[in-house]
């Protein structure tokens, strides 16, 4: 049996070596070293790829009604549905690695690093937040005894990244495998008075800048080759839907991230969780000429080998 090349993932499609006269650009090169990652940033076992029918490969993500296990409680407004981190976890961290999360309020995202063996650092600007978050955290299953950390402080801020590469330090870690960015959709939650919460951009553009910041940080901190994602909705105002998803979707390209995927997640069962009150929209689309949200984006991007 021919031995695998170092570096190709069990499971992982070989490709075969070029032959003896062709030259090698760098573009395959790229091409080449991509095939061999396949695979490696996850604990799939791509030879049994037909018995993965819980993992959602399809860009349309129907995922129903909050997952109210263990800690998790649906009261917080905003509240990241546990089934997203759950299926990014999955599909593109392995047991033991780190997961950020920057904008981690109740910490959904750490619970869930918790239940599913992964550590987890997370950033929280507003201390009742993150007092109440710590305490959910604590209650959440750990059979694997992963270490997470709530850090106070701003996601947007350049002298929050000493913070968190201490946090890195203390977990034994270098760079994180998965970022998860899930900030407000500008002002349609206030969370805070704290003018540098993103819902109380005054604008547009300065929210978008606040989200370029907190992405840079997140990039800075991300291991090459690893995937961040971006759950983020659009938002209605002045008469005229804005396509906040695709703007921020800008703001990470721009940064040189590699684009990936946009999924399309229902919020169907959910909206409350973002601010909606049905019957009031029902009347308000009816008057006003317009279509209701029914879903948010969970747009995946991943950072250059180099």
């Amino acid at each position: 049996m021919a031995e695998a090349r170092p570096g190709t993932a069990r499971g992982a499609v070989r490709l075969p070596e070029p032959s003896a006269g062709e030259a090698i650009t760098a573009a395959r090169r790229r091409r080449v070293e991509q095939a061999a990652d396949l695979g490696s940033y996850s604990d799939l076992d791509l030879r049994q790829w037909k018995s993965y029918d819980d993992l959602i490969l399809g860009s349309l993500w129907l995922l129903g009604p909050r997952d109210k296990s263990g800690p998790h409680v649906g009261d917080y407004w905003g509240n990241f549905v546990p089934q997203i981190p759950q299926q990014l976890m999955r599909r593109f961290t392995k047991r033991g690695q780190v997961v950020l999360d920057l904008f981690a309020g109740m910490s959904t995202t750490l619970i869930e690093c918790r239940r599913l063996g992964r550590r987890g650092i997370g950033v929280e600007l507003a201390a009742d937040v993150a007092e109440a978050a710590r305490a959910r955290i604590a209650q959440a299953a750990n059979a694997h005894g992963m270490a997470t950390r709530l850090i106070l402080a701003d996601a947007t801020a350049s002298e929050t990244e000493a913070l968190l590469r201490t946090a890195l330090a203390e977990l034994g870690r270098d760079a994180v495998d998965l970022a998860i960015l899930h900030p407000p959709y500008h002002d349609i939650i206030r969370f805070s008075d704290d003018p540098r919460d993103l819902s109380n951009a005054p604008t547009t553009d300065a929210f978008l800048a606040a989200l370029r910041r907190a992405a840079t940080l997140a990039i800075a901190l991300l291991r090459p080759g690893r995937f961040l994602a971006l759950v983020i909705g659009d938002t209605y105002r002045a008469g005229e839907w804005q396509p906040l998803g695709f703007e921020a979707m800008h703001v990470c390209r721009a940064l040189g991230l590699q684009l990936k995927a946009i999924n399309v997640k229902s919020i169907q069962g959910n909206e409350r969780g973002k601010g909606k009150r049905e019957n009031l929209w029902k009347y308000r689309a009816l008057k006003e000429g317009f279509y209701l949200f029914k879903h948010e984006y969970v747009m995946l991007f991943r950072k250059p080998r180099g």
